[in-house]
């Protein structure tokens, strides 16, 4: 179920004329800013459906860019987003692209730092929520609404079990947990949902205990 009561479907507090194509759209970005772990340098949006088609007239292409520029739904900056752009140096292009049987609000976007590069297909599903369909390349779904750790891993034997046992001695209770891999014993990503604000303790005990995790992202979108 993706809405528990009426304020859900309304939407959040925001600046723009729609949920889906701005308060969405800006925690699309917020998310891909986050998954990054950076500050981007280029961007690159590929636009879908209804997006596609309107994403000019309905402020989607402002909120995306504020979105990866760190902006809250609620910030004054959106409308300027194109001139906070171009005070940081980011370097963006937007594109219309058919990306198949996606929801009608979906974009892709691929956003490179100093020293890393993400991709991102997500979709904005109505009342300002969003959901990740697709994390570099891996059918990965998340929504960012809960504390969300991004694991970057191996593929090895035990890994999940481990993570739990740590979560749990840390007082964590695991919403949700999902495991994609490119091959058997290769890379791999790990998405873990919590129910608690994640501390800096906890992401310090998942470095210290692992060998194969190679790094760690923290997705939170309010």
């Amino acid at each position: 179920m993706k809405y528990q009561s009426a304020f859900d479907i309304i939407g959040p507090v925001m600046v723009g004329p729609s949920s889906s194509h701005t308060a969405g759209a800006v925690r699309i970005g917020n998310i891909v800013r986050q998954v990054l772990g950076e500050a981007p340098r280029r961007v690159r949006f590929e636009l879908a459906g209804s997006f596609a088609e309107t994403y000019r007239g309905h402020g989607t292409d402002l909120a995306l860019l504020a979105g990866v520029l760190g902006l809250p739904t609620d910030s004054e900056d959106i409308p300027n987003a194109e001139q906070v752009a171009a005070g940081c140096g980011l370097a963006y292009e937007f594109a219309k692209v058919n990306l198949g049987l996606v929801h009608p609000n979906t974009v892709l976007v691929t956003a490179a730092g100093a020293s890393r590069e993400t991709r991102v297909l997500a979709s904005s599903i109505g009342g300002g929520k969003v959901e990740v369909q697709e994390l570099d390349g891996l059918p990965l779904k998340f929504s960012g609404e809960r504390p969300t750790l991004i694991l970057y891993h191996e593929d090895r034997k035990g890994f999940l079990a481990t993570v739990s046992r740590i979560l749990d001695g840390s007082g964590y209770n695991i919403a949700r947990l999902a495991l994609e891999r490119r091959m058997r014993g290769g890379e791999a990503v790990t998405v873990c949902e919590v129910d608690e604000p994640v501390q800096d303790e906890l992401v310090s005990a998942l470095r210290a205990s692992i060998p194969v995790l190679h790094d760690i992202r923290l997705v939170y979108v309010e």
